[in-house]
C-alpha cells in the first residue's frame, strides 16, 4: 500500500483494535459466567458471578445456535439464497452480542470462514461492486460493506485484516461513485437498486449512508460532501413539508419511501431515524418529529418489511434515548420472544420478507435484541 492508504489502513486497526478491546472488556464482565450459581461447581475463593442471563440472552444465544448450524462447508451462512448478503448479515448480527473471529470457540470459528467467504475474489467484481454475484444488488452491497468496515481490525489475522481493508474501500469508492451519477434534484445524493440508477428510494440509500458512516468513523476515504449530500436526501424524504429555516410543519411525522411524498411507514420511519442521528443529527427537530411519531405507531409483527423496519426501529430509538429507547426496547423483545421458533430462528411474518428465509430473519431479530449490549461501533451513541 501507498504511505496514504497505509495511514488510513492502521488508523483503521487502531480505531477498531480499541473497540475490541472494550468489546472483550465488557464481555469478560457480562459473559464470562453464564450459568447459575447452584449449577456450577463452587471453588474455594473464587468471586460469584452476579450475572445471570435473562429471557432474551437465552434466546440469543439459540440464534447464534440456529445461524451457525446453517454455514455451509464453504463458510457462507445461508438458506435461501443471495449467500454474500445474509452471510454478512450473520457475521454482523453474531458480532453485535459479543463475538469476534479471533475468539477461540465455535462462534468465532464460524465468523473467520464466514469472513473468509465474503473475502473470497469471486465474491466482488472488478468495480468493487458486491450486489452482482448474489443477484442481492446495491442493497446487499450497502449491507456488506457495513459488515467490513464495522470488522476492519478485527479480522482472524493480518492477512484478513488486510483484506477487509482492500475490500471495504473498493465498495466504498463503488457507493461513492454511484451516488455521484446525474439525477433529479429530489433524488440527489441517494442511491437505489444498481450503481449507476438515475432515481433513489431511502430503503436502497440508508444502507449506502450508515456504510460510508462507518468508513469515515474507521479513516477510510470518504469525503464529507458524500455524507452531507446523503443527509439532505433523507430530509428531502421527510413526509412532512419543510419551511426556509428547514423546520416540519408537523411536530410528529415520518419518512417516506420516496423524496416529497406524504406516507410515512414504520419501517422508512425507522430507517430515517437511525440514518439522521448516526450522521450526527441528534437534535434535528425530523429526529425528534420521527421518535415521536414511532412512539405513536409501534411495531407489528405481521407488517409490511417489519423485520428491517424493526432492527432501524430498535437501534434508532436506542439512539434518542430516554422513553423512546425504554418503550422501543420493551416492544421489540415481547415482540421477538414470542415469535421465535424452537430451533432459534425466526422468519418474518410477512409476506414482503417471509421469502427472504430464516437466516435473514434470525439475523435482523439479533441485530434487533442486540442494543442491551452496544457492541458494534455505528450503532453506539
Amino acid at each position: 500500500m501507498d504511505d496514504g492508504k497505509s495511514l488510513h489502513f492502521f488508523r483503521g486497526v487502531f480505531i477498531h483494535s480499541v473497540a475490541r478491546c472494550l468489546l472483550l472488556l465488557t464481555s469478560a464482565v457480562l459473559f464470562s459466567s453464564t450459568v447459575s450459581a447452584q449449577d456450577a461447581a463452587p471453588v474455594e475463593g473464587a468471586v460469584e458471578s452476579v450475572y445471570q442471563k435473562d429471557e432474551t440472552d437465552l434466546a440469543i444465544d439459540k440464534a447464534i445456535a440456529y445461524l451457525i448450524s446453517k454455514q455451509r462447508e464453504d463458510g457462507a451462512i445461508t438458506d435461501k439464497g443471495h449467500e454474500t448478503t445474509m452471510t454478512a448479515l450473520a457475521i454482523m448480527a453474531m458480532a453485535s452480542v459479543g463475538n469476534q473471529p479471533t475468539d477461540p470457540t465455535p462462534e468465532g470459528q464460524a465468523m473467520q470462514r464466514a469472513l473468509a467467504f465474503v473475502l473470497k475474489e469471486d465474491r466482488i467484481d472488478a468495480k468493487g461492486y458486491f450486489g452482482s454475484r448474489d443477484g442481492s444488488r446495491m442493497y446487499g452491497h450497502g449491507i456488506i460493506t457495513l459488515m467490513l468496515t464495522e470488522m476492519l481490525g478485527m479480522g482472524a489475522t493480518e492477512e484478513q485484516d488486510r483484506l477487509i481493508h482492500e475490500r471495504c474501500q473498493q465498495a466504498i469508492d463503488l457507493i461513492l461513485s454511484s451516488q455521484q451519477e446525474k439525477k433529479p434534484t429530489h433524488f440527489r445524493g441517494g442511491w437505489r437498486y444498481d450503481p449507476a440508477a438515475k432515481d433513489a428510494d431511502l430503503s436502497v440509500s440508508v444502507w449506502q449512508l450508515m456504510a460510508l458512516r462507518s468508513a469515515k468513523n474507521d479513516g477510510l476515504q470518504v469525503p464529507a460532501s458524500a455524507i452531507r449530500d446523503a443527509v439532505e436526501y433523507l430530509k428531502r424524504s421527510y413526509a412532512s413539508p419543510l419551511d426556509r429555516n428547514g423546520l416540519p410543519d408537523k411536530k410528529s411525522s415520518g419518512f417516506s419511501y420516496e423524496p416529497h411524498q406524504n406516507h410515512p411507514t414504520f419501517t422508512m420511519t425507522s430507517a430515517g431515524l437511525l440514518a439522521m442521528q448516526v450522521c450526527g443529527e441528534y437534535d434535528s427537530p425530523l429526529v425528534a418529529g420521527a421518535a415521536d411519531w414511532l412512539l405513536e405507531h409501534p411495531p407489528k409483527w405481521n407488517e409490511r418489511f417489519a423485520s428491517y423496519g424493526t432492527y432501524y426501529y430498535a437501534q434508532g430509538m436506542y439512539q434518542r434515548g430516554g422513553e423512546h429507547s425504554t418503550t422501543a426496547q420493551e416492544l421489540v423483545q415481547e415482540m421477538l420472544l414470542q415469535n421465535q421458533a424452537g430451533d432459534g430462528s425466526w422468519t418474518s411474518g410477512n409476506g414482503s420478507e417471509s421469502g427472504i428465509g430464516a437466516v435473514y430473519g434470525t439475523s435482523m431479530a439479533v441485530l434487533s435484541l442486540s442494543v442491551k449490549y452496544h457492541y458494534l461501533p455505528i450503532y453506539q451513541k
